[in-house]
């Protein structure tokens, strides 16, 4: 469960040069792969001793009248809640502002770690027009410049020094982690109170009614579960804003505990950006995914319409054509018992193993049926496969050219792995490294 470090601020302050700074350039091969949607402000840092999630933020102009900056500043208010460590950042040329000094009396009522930033200060004279921040109050500024890489790596050993320790929950392998996650309203809540079997989660039609993850243990077909519920959007005061972009926030955490994901969609809205949002983490996190398409009942049907939900669904996540779907309805408990049964095969094969002669037989002759294009000229020439993990099912692969297999190949030999092993529901990984043919 890594921690979160949320970056706020007055609108054009540098968060999203520092955001980029701290992320840099991703090289996960999902980057190339369609159909992951890549308009996020969100991220997982691994560039530092302590992995975390860093989270961009709107503009925070809190005397703003302007809808748009209202919602900015619903935006950041949420974040603050969620986060572990919060980046208040300020800007070093326009100078202190009336907007920061309001910031910096409601950040004093956070009980949480707090940085003041002052971002572009590029030289030493701005470095000592930075002093008037002090004026704040506050006991330390740091001050940087994103753009240029000036003072963030001292700024970030202090960061990294006050995220709180993460919790280990592989003590019990015994307990399959379910996270329930979804855009708000969608009925997650009376999904789980469902499989439950009681009203252990308030299930409300208004839009963000649970407030904070919940964790239920529960046993079912004698083998124990910890289901997650996780929060929708969270209304503060008189806030009328729907925040459905940072309803993630919540799903991010709960989404790296799990070990299955349910992937709980509308039917009476389809597929929505926000659901590909989800979606999309929740393969890129690496875990077990099932869709589960809720409020069946209410939807007016004929003989063709399950195939074209599936259909829809198939198009708009091309990257999890492997995870099963379920229809169902949380109201009436139609289908109800697919979930866990679909739970338990993709546990199954989230935690399988497979012996390395099976798994080089099938990776010989696939390689066989198919060559790797040329790269550079060259032949790329494969050598051996061997497991190394599970949670996901990870592989590494041994070759003359690991920069030269496309991903189009790679997307090829997972298919293949996946077919011959039966990994349903789950995705697997593949690790290309350099090795010259012995003798």
């Amino acid at each position: 469960m890594k921690p979160l470090v949320a970056i706020v601020g007055r609108p054009n302050v540098g968060k999203s040069t520092l955001f980029n700074r701290l992320v840099g350039r991703r090289k996960a091969i999902v980057d190339d792969m369609p159909g992951v949607t890549r308009d996020r402000n969100y991220e997982t840092v691994t560039r530092f001793e302590t992995p975390f999630i860093l989270i961009d933020t709107g503009g925070f102009e809190p005397v703003s009248e302007d809808r748009l900056l209202q919602q900015m500043r619903e935006q950041s208010r949420l974040a603050i809640e969620e986060a572990d460590v919060i980046l208040f950042l300020m800007d070093g040329r326009a100078g202190l502002t009336p907007s920061d000094r309001e910031v910096v009396e409601m950040l004093r009522r956070v009980e949480k770690p707090i940085f003041y930033v002052v971002n572009k200060v590029d030289g030493e004279k701005l470095e000592d027009e930075a002093a008037d921040f002090y004026s704040l109050g506050v006991e330390n500024i740091h001050t940087i410049s994103a753009e240029h890489n000036r003072g963030v790596n001292d700024l970030m050993e202090e960061v990294v020094a006050a995220l709180p320790r993460q919790k280990d929950e592989a003590d019990d392998e015994a307990v399959t982690k379910i996270a329930v996650v979804g855009r708000p309203n969608v009925g997650k809540s009376s999904l789980v109170n469902r499989l439950l079997g009681y009203e252990r989660v308030v299930a409300n039609p208004t839009p963000g009614t649970t407030r904070d993850s919940v964790d239920t243990l529960f046993t079912c077909n004698r083998q124990r579960y910890l289901l997650i519920d996780t929060a929708g959007i969270r209304r503060k005061g008189k806030t009328t804003q729907k925040l459905e972009k940072y309803s993630v926030v919540d799903s991010l955490r709960s989404i790296e505990r799990a070990d299955v994901v349910l992937i709980v969609i509308n039917a009476e809205d389809g597929v929505t950006e926000q659901d590909e949002r989800i979606a999309g983490y929740a393969y890129e996190a690496g875990r077990g995914c099932v869709f589960v398409v809720n409020k069946w009942d209410a939807l007016e049907k004929d003989n063709r319409s399950v195939g074209k939900f599936v259909d829809q669904i198939r198009t708009e996540f091309k990257y999890l054509p492997f995870a099963p779907i379920v229809f169902v309805s949380a109201k009436t408990g139609q289908r109800i018992n697919k979930v866990m049964a679909e739970v338990e095969k993709v546990m199954a094969q989230y935690s399988k193993r497979v012996t390395t002669s099976d798994l080089n037989r099938v990776f010989s002759e696939a390689v066989e049926s198919h060559h790797a294009p040329l790269h550079q000229g060259r032949r790329v020439k494969f050598f051996y496969a061997t497991q190394v993990g599970t949670k996901p099912p990870s592989f590494v692969i041994f070759t003359n050219q690991p920069e030269g297999v496309h991903f189009s190949y790679e997307r090829y030999l997972s298919n293949k792995i996946r077919e011959a092993f039966d990994f349903t529901g789950t995705p697997i990984r593949l690790m290309f490294r350099g090795r010259e043919p012995r003798g």
